[in-house]
């Protein structure tokens, strides 16, 4: 049985990773576990604003965290709620420690880890992606879901391949962890250099005889251009809800200071699930 990791803050549980996990791990018939990062330094409040502003700031802060800790109850309690009306393979990690670091451990252990893309663990908002998923994905050991803001059921499947080693791992692991997707419309989508003669798939053979043994009808389609402007004007030209596969983050810290990953630019110009892996 496949493990699957859903993480959630437990000061603003996202239904959207809680929907597509429910989804995912039925159709996977796989074991969902519900990390909740409860970093004890981590709370919903500002601590130098009550000391400043509160008198009895000793006692404010016992009655805050009270309420902190009633606030992540009662989300880990909706977890377990969902998973026992979608009637799933579930259980409950409460980690307390710092939540990157727990979490990159608890993913030795998983086969897929899904999180949302607003996901900061702090107070505060961010652009996307978060700096907490740019840390996951550059080094999390197992492949990650990146979850939109809001659910809408998965309809479709859109794996993008450019002959690289790393796109090639991607689809890789998508088929050994999705094999109750494979009722889907799968489609593989290529961009090719505009200086390339003709439209074939990049290893055109080898790579179709592939697809054939996991994905039996998929269907293809190549066009010219740059990936980063054709990739995103394809999808937004999609009808149906659609989770893409990708390869991401394998390149070094300073490849990444001066070229962005796709993974990142679909981040910010979609709202799709995106199944991430990399070669570590």
């Amino acid at each position: 049985m496949k493990k699957f990791l859903a993480v959630f803050d437990g000061f603003k549980l996202s239904n959207s990773t809680l929907q597509y996990a429910i989804q995912i791990t039925k159709s996977e018939k796989a074991h969902l576990v519900g990390v909740f990062l409860d970093d004890l330094v981590y709370r919903s409040y500002s601590v130098y604003k009550v000391i400043t502003n509160d008198k009895n700031y000793k006692e404010k802060l016992i009655e805050l965290d009270v309420k902190d800790q009633q606030k992540r109850n009662e989300a880990a309690l909706k977890f377990q709620k969902a998973c026992e009306d979608a009637k799933i393979s579930f259980s409950i990690h409460r980690d307390k420690n710092i939540a990157i670091q727990d979490l990159k451990h608890e993913s030795l252990f998983a086969d897929l880890v899904i999180i949302n893309e607003y996901e900061t663990f702090t107070k505060l908002k961010e652009h996307l992606p978060t700096r907490f998923i740019k840390d996951l994905l550059t080094d999390v050991p197992c492949p990650v879901l990146v979850t939109p803001g809001i659910y809408k059921k998965i309809n479709k499947v859109v794996l993008l391949y450019d002959c690289k080693p790393y796109a090639l791992y991607a689809i890789k692991m998508f088929s050994y962890l999705s094999g109750g997707m494979n009722h889907l419309p799968i489609e593989v989508f290529t961009v090719k250099d505009s200086k390339m003669g003709d439209l074939r798939l990049p290893d055109n053979k080898l790579m179709k005889e592939f697809i054939k043994r996991h994905f039996p009808h998929a269907t293809y389609t190549v066009v010219k251009g740059n990936p980063e402007l054709e990739i995103v004007k394809y999808l937004r030209s999609l009808h149906e809800d659609v989770l893409v596969a990708l390869g991401a983050y394998q390149r070094s810290d300073l490849s990444r200071w001066f070229k962005t990953s796709m993974a990142d630019i679909l981040m910010k110009e979609t709202e799709l699930p995106l199944f991430i892996a990399h070669s570590r």
